[in-house]
């Protein structure tokens, strides 16, 4: 075997995320109904271990239970339609072990991948709801205007992503923006924005954000408008006019009149678990937050870096320590929403089950970026013999040769949105 090869077989990285949140949350509902199990839309189950059903396991729940917490070597698999060799990778994503070094006690943990979780602090603005203070981020634009302007006045980058102009009325919240009077720190340079909703009127709040432009009538004084209420008054007394401008926003809310996103109390390592929470401060007066930034791959195997910031439906935004948005689940057919894969089994690593990190169908750059994303679980049919997979070509090669099945999750047999803003944490 050459050196290349024998990196393959000892790939391996990172723990293993707990079991209990794998069972309960993202199970492929369909799937195991399919098996006439029994198991309610919620997971739980005797008859579960891990992702899949006890029964297909050899030697049953006793087996996999002596299983956990053990590392399988992994063997190459026949190379005609994959990559030749994981060296071709970029080396700067793997820390490597000289080969006269490794032992038998290495495998399994010899590769991994580096700064596979990265602190990324986000600018806050602040703005309004009901005359109380809302902090909030703006990640994506479906506009190029508005992605430089909001660019260059907060000093972050506001990634492009064309495909938010095509979510549905459903999926939006409204947002109100001044073009002129007040000065402040909304997107134009005055007051802060008005919000319609916030995360506490779950059924009616979205971080994607239509919005309608405020601009105060000449002659009139203009003062701070704090409340939806004020807006529509002031409107009807002639003191302002309003304008509606396609444009959507990602614009999650960070701290809201009746919460906050929850901190994750811990000191952030490549092995620091995926549930829990996303968000590790948020500072008020610096008027900044910071995230979790995971790693994963783009379509073409680049290395990209994701925030979550809110998902629909309930379990998984609360395994994740996230904002629940219902309104998320009518993205699921609409081409606003873009493909990424998790993987539940296979090669143990930071991704949401544990498991190696996923790779998405956009990014950053791509026509078909957008921060909304459709989640697909891919597994492996042996998964001794997992591979790790980089790019949507080694995906489809292997999925191709038989030795893994791609369906969409349905966590609580539900319509399953996460936002997932990519970012680069090092801006």
């Amino acid at each position: 075997m050459n050196k290349s090869l024998r990196y393959i077989a000892l790939l391996a990285i990172l723990p293993l995320f707990t079991a209990g949140v794998t069972t309960d949350y993202f199970s492929d509902a369909d799937a195991l109904k399919s098996q006439g199990t029994g198991i309610s839309k919620y997971g739980s189950s005797t008859g579960v271990c891990g992702l899949q059903l006890c029964s297909e396991i050899p030697g049953g729940k006793d087996a996999w239970n002596a299983q956990q917490g053990k590392v399988t070597p992994v063997a190459p698999v026949e190379e005609t339609e994959v990559k030749e060799t994981m060296m071709e990778k970029d080396d700067s994503m793997m820390e490597e072990t000289p080969e006269e070094e490794i032992t038998e006690a290495d495998l399994g943990s010899v590769l991994r991948l580096s700064r596979a979780n990265v602190p990324a602090t986000i600018p806050m603005h602040q703005g309004y709801y009901n005359g109380e203070n809302v902090y909030y981020i703006i990640t994506d634009s479906s506009d190029p205007t508005h992605a430089d302007i909001i660019t260059q006045s907060q000093g972050w980058q506001v990634e492009l992503a064309p495909l938010l102009k095509n979510a549905p009325e459903e999926a939006l919240s409204k947002t109100y923006m001044f073009t002129n009077g007040v000065e402040g720190d909304g997107v134009h340079g005055y007051q802060g924005e008005v919000f319609t909703s916030t995360p506490a009127q779950t059924d009616v709040y979205s971080a994607l954000t239509s919005h309608v432009h405020v601009t105060w009538n000449e002659g009139v004084t203009s003062r701070v408008l704090d409340s939806d209420a004020m807006i529509v008054e002031a409107a009807e007394n002639k003191e302002i006019t309003l304008t509606k401008v396609e444009v959507v926003l990602n614009m999650p809310q960070i701290v809201w009149p009746e919460g906050r996103m929850m901190v994750k109390d811990t000191t952030l390592t490549d092995t620091t678990p995926y549930g829990g929470g996303q968000v590790l401060d948020i500072d008020t007066e610096e008027m900044n937050v910071t995230f979790i930034a995971h790693r994963g791959w783009g379509p073409d195997g680049r290395t990209i870096y994701y925030i979550v910031t809110d998902a629909t439906p309930s379990g998984p935004a609360g395994m994740m320590g996230v904002v629940n948005t219902p309104t998320s689940a009518s993205l699921i057919a609409n081409s606003a929403a873009v493909d990424l894969y998790q993987f539940k089994n296979g090669i143990t690593g930071t991704g949401p089950l544990g498991f190696q990190p996923g790779i998405a169908a956009g990014a950053p750059g791509d026509a078909n970026y957008s921060p909304m994303w459709r989640i697909f679980m891919i597994g492996w049919d042996n998964p001794e013999n997992a591979q790790l997979l980089e790019t949507i070509d080694d995906m489809n090669a292997y999925k191709r040769a038989g030795l893994i099945d791609i369906g969409i999750a349905r966590p609580m047999d539900s319509d399953h949105i996460v936002n997932c803003p990519f970012i680069d944490p090092f801006q």
